[in-house]
C-alpha cells in the first residue's frame, strides 16, 4: 500500500510506565523491564512512520531505560515477506516489526510472533478501533498491535455532481439515483469509474450484506461467493459498473485510475484511497488541470450507517525469538498507546486512521480525510487466516468471478466455481 505521510511534530512527549508481561528474564525489581546496555531493534516500513513521531518515541522510551537504545530500521514493502520470514527463523531477529495487517495471521501461525494476550491491558487492548482488532488475533490469541489504517471513500469532480443536481448520497438508492443523474446530464462522462476487479470494494458490499468472502466450516474454510448475501453483493456491484466504461477484466490499479485515467476527465466519481486522490491532483496540476475534488463515505444500505469498507494498514508485533521482549512490550505499549498513536495522527495529518479512535485526528471538513474518518465505523478485514494469502495470490479468484460476472454470466453459477478454487487455496498452509 502506497503511502504520503507529512512528519510535523514538535512537542516533548511524556514518559509512559507499562508493567512488563515477559518472562524472558530482563525485568527489574520493580516489575519492570529494567533496560541495561541493549539495543531494542525495531523494523518499520519506509513512508509509515515521521521521523519527528518516531523521534520523541524513542526519546521517552529512553529517558525511562538509560542504556537502552532504540535502533530504527526502514524497510521496504517489495520482497518483505520474505526477508520478515528469514528474520523471525534466526537468533537475532528485530525485536519489534510492522506487518501488513493481512499478512499478520501467516507468521503467527508459524510461531513467528510472542503471544501477546497476556498483554492487553498494558496495550491498550478495549481502546483500540473494533475493525482494527481482527487482524491481530489468531484462534483467540493475540499476536500484534494494531497500528494504523487506511480505507477508500467516494471521490467526485463538485462541478459535475452540481451540474447534475447530485449532492453526496447517504444510501445506495441514493447513490444509483444520483448516477442516473449524471448520466443524463453529460452523456459523454462517466457518472463513476468503477475497473470491474476492484476486488476490496465488492468486498465491502459483501460485509454490507452480513455475509464475507470465507467462512469457517469445522476445522477448515470454505469460499462463500456462492452465498444468497454475496451473490446480491455483486450484482450491486454489476448494477453500479452499469454506469462505468471502464475495463471489465483490470483493477483500479492496471492502469492506475488516479494517474492514468481521472486526469484525463470524463469521470464525475471514482472509489479511491488517500494517496491515489493525491496522486490525482498532482497529476492534474502537472498537465494544467484544476481539480476540484469533494468526497463522500462509500453509502450503506441506510443511513444510520457508513457502507462497509476494507481496511488496508499494519501491525506491530513482536518476536518470538526476540531477547528483549519485556522492553519490547513497553515500547510497543508506548508507540502504540493512546498519547503518541493522537500524535501519529496529527503527524501524519489524518491520512491514516490511528489504531484507537479516541486519538483520531480532526480533519478539515470536506475534506478526504473526514471521509475516510466517517467510514472507518464501517471497516473491517478481509478473513483472517493464514491461508487468505494465498486466494490473493494471482490469477485471484475473485478478480476472475467478477470479470465473469460482469461480461454475462449468472451471479451465482459464476461464483460456484469461485468458491472451489478458493477452498483449495484457503486451507493451504
Amino acid at each position: 500500500m502506497k503511502r504520503k505521510l507529512i512528519a510535523a511534530i514538535g512537542a516533548a512527549g511524556m514518559m509512559v510506565s507499562i508493567a512488563a508481561c515477559g518472562t524472558d528474564g530482563d525485568t527489574g525489581k520493580d516489575g519492570k523491564a529494567s533496560g541495561g546496555d541493549k539495543t531494542l531493534t525495531v523494523w518499520v516500513m519506509d513512508g509509515s512512520a515521521p521521523d519527528a513521531w518516531m523521534a520523541e518515541v524513542n526519546k521517552a522510551f529512553e529517558a525511562k531505560h538509560p542504556g537502552v537504545k532504540v535502533k530504527v530500521e526502514k524497510q521496504v514493502w517489495n520482497g518483505i515477506q520474505e526477508k520478515i520470514t528469514t528474520s523471525l527463523s534466526e537468533d537475532t531477529p528485530p525485536d519489534v516489526l510492522e506487518l501488513g495487517n493481512t499478512q499478520t495471521a501467516g507468521y503467527a501461525d508459524t510461531g513467528g510472533l510472542a503471544d501477546l494476550t497476556g498483554d492487553k491491558a498494558a496495550l491498550g487492548y478495549d481502546g483500540w478501533n473494533k475493525g482494527m482488532v481482527a487482524s491481530n488475533e489468531l484462534d483467540g490469541k493475540l499476536y500484534s498491535a494494531p497500528w494504523y489504517a487506511a480505507n477508500r471513500v467516494v471521490v467526485y469532480d463538485k462541478a459535475a455532481f452540481k451540474k447534475a443536481g447530485v449532492t453526496p448520497p447517504k444510501t445506495r438508492a441514493e447513490w444509483i439515483e444520483g448516477l442516473k443523474k449524471l448520466k443524463a446530464s453529460d452523456a459523454k462522462t462517466q457518472p463513476i469509474y468503477l475497473p470491474g476487479q476492484s476486488w476490496y470494494v465488492l468486498a465491502g458490499f459483501v460485509w454490507d450484506e452480513g455475509s464475507d468472502l470465507a467462512v469457517k466450516d469445522g476445522d477448515e474454510w470454505k469460499g462463500n461467493l456462492s452465498s444468497p448475501e454475496a451473490v446480491s453483493a455483486m450484482n450491486f456491484y454489476k448494477e453500479l459498473a452499469s454506469y462505468s466504461t471502464a475495463p471489465k477484466d483490470k483493477d483500479e490499479a492496471t492502469p492506475q485510475q488516479s494517474t492514468d485515467i481521472i486526469p484525463k476527465g470524463g469521470v464525475a466519481s471514482w472509489i479511491g484511497l488517500g494517496w491515489e486522490a493525491g496522486g490525482a491532483i498532482d497529476a492534474m496540476k502537472k498537465a494544467g488541470k484544476t481539480a476540484d475534488f469533494g468526497y463522500f463515505p462509500i453509502p450503506g444500505k441506510t443511513a444510520d450507517k457508513p457502507g462497509s469498507v476494507f481496511f488496508g494498514g499494519s501491525n506491530l508485533a513482536i518476536a518470538e525469538r526476540s531477547p528483549n521482549k519485556d522492553l519490547a512490550k513497553e515500547w510497543l505499549a508506548l508507540a502504540a498507546g493512546k498519547e503518541f498513536m493522537t500524535k501519529y495522527a496529527a503527524a501524519t495529518e489524518g491520512a491514516l486512521l490511528p489504531n484507537n479512535d479516541a486519538a483520531q485526528f480532526k480533519p478539515a471538513a470536506g475534506s478526504f480525510a473526514e471521509a475516510m474518518a466517517l467510514s472507518s465505523v464501517s471497516g473491517k478485514i478481509t478473513p483472517v487466516t493464514p491461508g487468505w494469502a494465498n486466494v490473493e495470490t494471482a490469477p485471484n479468484p475473485i478478480k476472475d468471478y467478477m470479470t465473469k460476472v460482469l461480461k454475462g454470466q449468472d451471479a451465482k453459477a459464476a461464483a460456484e466455481e469461485a468458491d472451489k478454487v478458493i477452498n483449495e487455496r484457503v486451507n493451504q498452509q
